[in-house]
């Protein structure tokens, strides 16, 4: 089978399945509890395109992770939807289980599920830590507090995914992670695409979402201190108020921190190789010895309809059934 390399693919992992983006395709495969693959394929055409403003250098990263948020959202709504199917179809009473929520009830609970997570992620790696800066007294020392605050976030944040690890449904999700990966690491280096030569390759890989969080702690650190230190000494002049801080670190600084590390990522997986890369992707492909765990053959057959069909390849061999196919 030939194969073009030269194009980029990966995705993450879903509730028993595995979504994967090509160039111009967005793929879901989900395993059902009758063993058939599920497949969702959709044309995606991103908003960050060459020769226009929202194609430049850091804009176009933050457009993309804009994006891939939305994508990953939609997607996890999509797999737990197909789980929500299987529980009815083997529950004990088929019958009253089988009766459907209205659509706007569905909207409403995801939506209510989204704001709880944002809510409970905005208080422990945002607000939390600045608190604590504050409260040991770094309030005027700029470099200090956001030293502070940004390990207390980095501490929180591993803390966060070693907990949830332990979760039983949460450690299969990271083993579809680890078989995603393993499907790109097989495919980026052109061999063959068969169960057992993909199983040989490594769950870890340095353009993981995992290794772009830790840029993003990394320079929050850094961006963080310098604009604190102007804002305190040209715009208020003193102490700056906590929710002060947290507000335009949050609304106009995150944004262009995001949009840099995604440049970063993109330099770290087209120059792995670099001392300096393989030094700034430690972190975050350490971490993934949490988030990606070995997955069996099942979970890599997953991974690897979605990265075919991501990619416009023969789904033969596969017990596929295509859900959806406006491609």
């Amino acid at each position: 089978m030939e194969q073009k390399k030269e194009i980029s693919v990966g995705g993450q992992a879903v509730i028993e399945g595995v979504m994967m983006r090509g160039p111009d395709v967005i793929a879901t495969a989900i395993r059902r509890k009758d063993g058939t693959i599920e497949l969702f394929r959709e044309h995606f055409e991103t908003k960050a395109k060459k020769g226009t403003f929202l194609g430049l250098p850091i804009i176009r990263g933050f457009v993309s992770l804009i994006e891939m948020l939305i994508i990953g959202m939609k997607t996890i709504t999509l797999s737990a939807n197909r789980a929500e199917l299987d529980l009815k179809e083997n529950a004990p009473n088929p019958a009253k289980a089988s009766t459907e929520k209205s659509k706007t009830v569905q909207q409403l609970e995801n939506l209510f599920s989204y704001v709880i997570a944002f809510a409970l992620a905005f208080l422990l790696f945002g607000w939390l830590p600045y608190w604590l800066a504050d409260l040991v007294g770094f309030s005027r020392q700029n470099f200090f507090f956001n030293l502070f605050a940004g390990v207390m976030r980095a501490v929180f944040f591993v803390v966060y995914i070693w907990l949830i690890s332990k979760m039983k449904d949460i450690h299969r999700i990271f083993q579809y992670h680890g078989a995603e990966h393993k499907n790109v690491n097989a495919y980026e280096k052109g061999i063959p695409l068969e169960i057992p030569q993909i199983q040989a390759n490594s769950t870890i890989h340095p353009r993981c979402g995992t290794s772009f969080i830790f840029f993003v702690l990394l320079l929050s650190i850094i961006i963080f201190s310098l604009a604190d230190t102007l804002v305190s000494a040209f715009i208020i002049h003193g102490k700056i108020p906590l929710a002060t801080r947290l507000a335009y670190h949050i609304v106009i600084l995150l944004p262009l921190i995001g949009g840099v590390s995604y440049e970063i990522l993109k330099f770290s997986g087209k120059n792995i190789n670099h001392p300096l890369v393989k030094i700034l992707t430690v972190p975050g492909m350490a971490l993934q010895k949490i988030t990606t765990q070995p997955p069996d053959d099942s979970m890599i057959e997953v991974g690897l309809v979605a990265m075919k069909a991501a990619l416009g390849m023969d789904l033969d061999g596969h017990n596929v059934q295509i859900i959806q196919d406006v491609t």
